[in-house]
C-alpha cells in the first residue's frame, strides 16, 4: 500500500508545478500595464544642441592642449634648456657660469665675477656701468661709475696701475674736492710719449716724509715766479738764482757775485 501511494502522489506533484509555470508565463507575457495620464517620461543622458556644445568645448580644449604643448616645445628649443643649464648660464657646483653675450635687464648681486683665462671681462652699458660696495648695514661705502667721460670714483680706489689707451690722454680729475695719491713707497708717475701736466685751482702739494723731492730732468722751468729787484753792478746778466721765503714761497733774485737773496727778501710776506 505504502508503495502504491508514493507511486501516485509523484505524478500529480510534477503536474501541478508544469500548471504554475505555464500560469506564470502567460500571465506574463499577456499583463499590460497602464500608466496614468499625468506621468511624464524622462530621459536620462545630453542630447540635441547640448550633446553638440559639449563636443565642441571638448574640441577646442584640445586644440588649446596641442598649442601650449608646441608652444612650450619651442620656448624650450629656444632658450636652448638643457639638464646643466640654460643656453650659455650653466648651473656648476661651485655657482653658475655664463658663457658668451649677456644682457641684465634688473640688478644683478653677484659674490664673484670671474672671466675666462684667455680673456677679458667686459661689461657694456648704452648708459653708465655703476658699481656698488655695501657694508653689513647696506650703507654705499664704495662706488664706481663708468660713462662716456670716464670712471668717476666717490671714493677711495686702490690699484697698482692706472693706465689710459694707447692714444688717448689720462686725466685724473676731482671737480669739486681734492686729488689726493699716497703709497707706502713712493707714487710713480711717468709718460713715455708726451708731457705730464697737473693743474689745480689751490694747491699742489709735494710731501715726502721720509726721504726728499727730486725732479729730474734736462731743464726744470717755473716760468711765474716773482723776480725781484735787479742785483748790483757786476752781478752776472740775464742770471738768476730762486730764493726760498721762510713759508716755502718761491721767487727769482737776479744773479750776483754772491747770493742776493737776502736783500730782495722783501719779496716775501
Amino acid at each position: 500500500m505504502k508503495g502504491n501511494a508514493v507511486a501516485v502522489c509523484a505524478p500529480g506533484l510534477q503536474e501541478v508545478q508544469q500548471m504554475v509555470r505555464e500560469q506564470y508565463t502567460t500571465t506574463t507575457e499577456g499583463t499590460h500595464i497602464e500608466r496614468p495620464e499625468n506621468q511624464h517620461i524622462y530621459k536620462i543622458g545630453i542630447y540635441g544642441w547640448r550633446k553638440r556644445c559639449l563636443y565642441l568645448f571638448v574640441l577646442l580644449l584640445l586644440i588649446i592642449l596641442v598649442v601650449n604643448f608646441a608652444l612650450t616645445i619651442w620656448i624650450l628649443k629656444v632658450m636652448r634648456f638643457s639638464p646643466t643649464g640654460m643656453g650659455h648660464l650653466q648651473v656648476t657646483k661651485d655657482g653658475l657660469r655664463l658663457e658668451g653675450e649677456s644682457e641684465f635687464l634688473f640688478p644683478l648681486y653677484a659674490k664673484e665675477i670671474h672671466s675666462r683665462m684667455d680673456s677679458p671681462l667686459l661689461l657694456q652699458s648704452t648708459q653708465n656701468v655703476t658699481v656698488n660696495a655695501r657694508n653689513s648695514e647696506g650703507e654705499v661705502r664704495g662706488r664706481l661709475k663708468v660713462g662716456p667721460e670716464g670712471a668717476l670714483f666717490e671714493h677711495s680706489v686702490e690699484t697698482p696701475l692706472v693706465r689710459a689707451d694707447p692714444f688717448p690722454d689720462l686725466r685724473l680729475e676731482s671737480p669739486t674736492r681734492s686729488l689726493s695719491m699716497d703709497a707706502p713707497r713712493g707714487v710713480h708717475i711717468k709718460a713715455h710719449a708726451g708731457e705730464i701736466e697737473a693743474l689745480s685751482q689751490e694747491d699742489i702739494i709735494f710731501h715726502s716724509s721720509d726721504g726728499m723731492l727730486v725732479l729730474d730732468a734736462a731743464s726744470v722751468r717755473v716760468p711765474r715766479l716773482v723776480l725781484g729787484a735787479q742785483g748790483p753792478a757786476g752781478s752776472a746778466q740775464g742770471l738768476h738764482e730762486v730764493c726760498v721765503c721762510a713759508d716755502g714761497t718761491l721767487y727769482l733774485s737776479a744773479a750776483g757775485a754772491d747770493s742776493t737773496c737776502r736783500e730782495h727778501s722783501r719779496v716775501c710776506p
